[in-house]
């Protein structure tokens, strides 16, 4: 969670490693105003809303948090994503638009990368949603879902239905009802590690 000017820097930075963005260059530059990539624009909207929610909430704080709530509620409609502050760590990679749903009880550790299609949400009326590690990969159409933790270094296979903890580090999930099939070298999926 993002609780000083500092972390606020360092996310900024893991997310944008993460995301492959380049601007050192007066090209990227001139590219990222004639044509920006809206899913980097997403992801410094949250930051700076986490930073100012966690951070700047007092007096007149208050009134631009109500300002970035409405830009990033606009730029989520528009991508399809519904993603609650405060639940990513640093260096996420969201790789496509389509619908993302995340419980605002989720937590996810650093170096998530996901695809579209994803739900992770609580289960029965319980309010506990799943709590997931560092370096996890999250493939298209994935549905995650209960009181349940996965261990970090984990992928997560296209449209598995997760609904049960996975303890054990570097495997593969998949299916329905989700089950390891097999280990994982989480650094050749997750490229910026």
């Amino acid at each position: 969670m993002i609780k000083s000017k500092a972390d606020y820097q360092y996310y900024l930075k893991r997310d944008k490693i993460a995301l492959n963005i380049k601007s050192n260059t007066l090209e990227s530059k001139v590219i990222s105003i004639i044509s920006p990539d809206l899913i980097y624009t997403f992801q410094k909207r949250m930051r700076k809303l986490e930073y100012f929610t966690n951070c700047k909430n007092k007096g007149l704080g208050k009134i631009y948090i109500a300002y970035l709530r409405y830009k990033y509620k606009k730029i989520s409609v528009k991508l399809g994503f519904s993603i609650p502050i405060n639940v990513f760590g640093p260096g996420l990679s969201i790789v496509h638009y389509g619908t993302i749903v995340i419980n605002r009880a989720t937590k996810i550790g650093a170096n998530c990368r996901m695809h579209a299609c994803v739900n992770i949400g609580a289960s029965g009326g319980i309010p506990k949603a799943p709590q997931l590690g560092d370096n996890i990969y999250i493939a298209p159409g994935a549905k995650i879902y209960g009181d349940i933790t996965i261990a970090s270094n984990t992928a997560i296979g296209a449209n598995a239905v997760v609904n049960k903890s996975f303890k054990e580090e570097n495997t593969i999930i998949a299916g329905v009802p989700a089950k390891v099939i097999g280990n994982v070298d989480i650094s050749q999926i997750i490229k910026y590690l």
